[in-house]
């Protein structure tokens, strides 16, 4: 059995689009990728799709006026872990013979539930008093900050970076430059996270990518898959440490063991900025640097394109924007576009191996709900 390789991708334009609809927006993303690969959207035996946010039966509605022919279509939710978790699922499928070729897409549309921090589930104890996303990375911030000696400045860096790299990126939602001091001093939503150091709230898009174990139609080089681990959070039966992200820990142990490689043989990486702090808490928890010496590999230019590892050239999810069903996805377009040297202005030099991190959901309990990671190489 042939290697799954994925042959082709797409991507839509992120930002707000009210007067679309997120399927829309997927049909875009699909007739995209199945172009890029060369193939018919007859030729694929099934679909997974990732979505957090569009309710009932997503893949069927984004699929209904492609005129498909009753494929299979599985739909994943697994918060903002979704579009990876379907990638993990296809892969399986793919290996296990079951299909040949396969799209992989996940789209979510923010502009129309109005604004504010996503909806959370009111029975789960930590949202009903309060214990939302931002609420939580700023607690998670704080500590940091207080255990190593972080200054404020340091996490506004954070933003500074990714919203340089997302002036590169034709569809990224922000393209403008701004200062350490603009970030500071942008609205405060939950000390010491400003507006500026949050992904935006209000964001749509999709993206998608073929996957296949026939030989390549496309016109591009095909991207390996050297690792896909999704993994859960932990139930936490005692006081834990909250600047340590145990589940992408984890889950990056697993996945560089599967591709049988590491840290140090990543060419770029594309991570869950959902906060500044999450970004230098996951440069940790990946193995770029030891703990508290994330301030250190952010100053010196490592993570910046031009640098050895840069992280998020997309602009990440601070610049490019989080619908959460598409994110997972997305992060695999850039890799791959990075991987073939189609990624324009944001190239990275030399770049053969990168990684994709993405965690979803929080609930009483556990560190995040889900953490996916996927390697891939030229």
């Amino acid at each position: 059995m042939r290697e799954p390789l994925i042959t082709g991708v797409g991507i839509s334009d992120f930002g707000r689009f009210p007067h679309l609809t997120e399927e829309s927006l997927a049909q875009a993303a699909i007739l995209d990728a199945l172009d890029d690969a060369g193939i018919a959207i007859g030729d694929v035996q099934g679909f997974y799709c990732g979505n957090a946010l569009g309710g009932h039966l997503p893949g069927q509605r984004a699929l209904r006026e492609l005129r498909t022919a009753g494929q299979a279509v599985f739909n994943i939710d697994n918060a903002c872990s979704s579009g990876a978790t379907a990638l993990n699922l296809a892969l399986q499928a793919l290996n296990a013979g079951q299909h040949d070729t396969v799209v992989v897409f996940g789209m979510d549309q923010l502009s129309n539930l109005g604004g504010g921090a996503l909806p959370m589930n009111q029975s789960d104890w930590n949202n009903r008093r309060g214990m939302i996303m931002p609420a939580l990375y700023a607690m998670r911030a704080r500590r940091y900050m207080h255990e190593h000696g972080v200054a404020a400045s340091v996490l506004a860096d954070v933003s500074v970076k990714n919203r340089r790299h997302g002036m590169l990126n034709p569809i990224a939602t922000f393209c403008k430059l701004v200062t350490r001091e603009e970030v500071l001093s942008s609205r405060p939503i939950a000390e010491p996270l400003t507006l500026l150091q949050c992904c935006p709230a209000v964001v749509d898009g999709a993206a998608a990518i073929v996957l296949t174990n026939r030989p390549s139609q496309g016109t591009a080089r095909p991207v390996r898959v050297r690792a896909s681990v999704v993994q859960s959070g932990i139930f936490e039966s005692a006081p834990v440490d909250m600047t340590e992200a145990e589940i992408t820990a984890r889950a990056a142990r697993m996945a560089y063991e599967a591709a049988g490689l590491g840290p140090q043989d990543l060419n770029l990486i594309e991570l869950h900025d959902a906060f500044t702090i999450s970004e230098l808490l996951y440069y940790e928890a990946l193995g770029l640097c030891g703990r508290g010496e994330a301030q250190h590999l952010l100053a010196s230019g490592a993570t910046s394109l031009g640098g050895r590892v840069p992280v998020n050239p997309s602009g990440g999810l601070i610049a490019k924007g989080h619908p959460p069903g598409a994110t997972g996805v997305a992060q695999i377009v850039e890799v791959c576009e990075q991987i073939q040297g189609r990624a324009g202005k944001r190239q990275v030099e030399g770049a053969r191996v990168g990684l994709t991190q993405v965690t979803g959901g929080g609930i009483w309990g556990v560190d995040h709900a889900a953490c996916s990671i996927h390697i891939l190489s030229a």
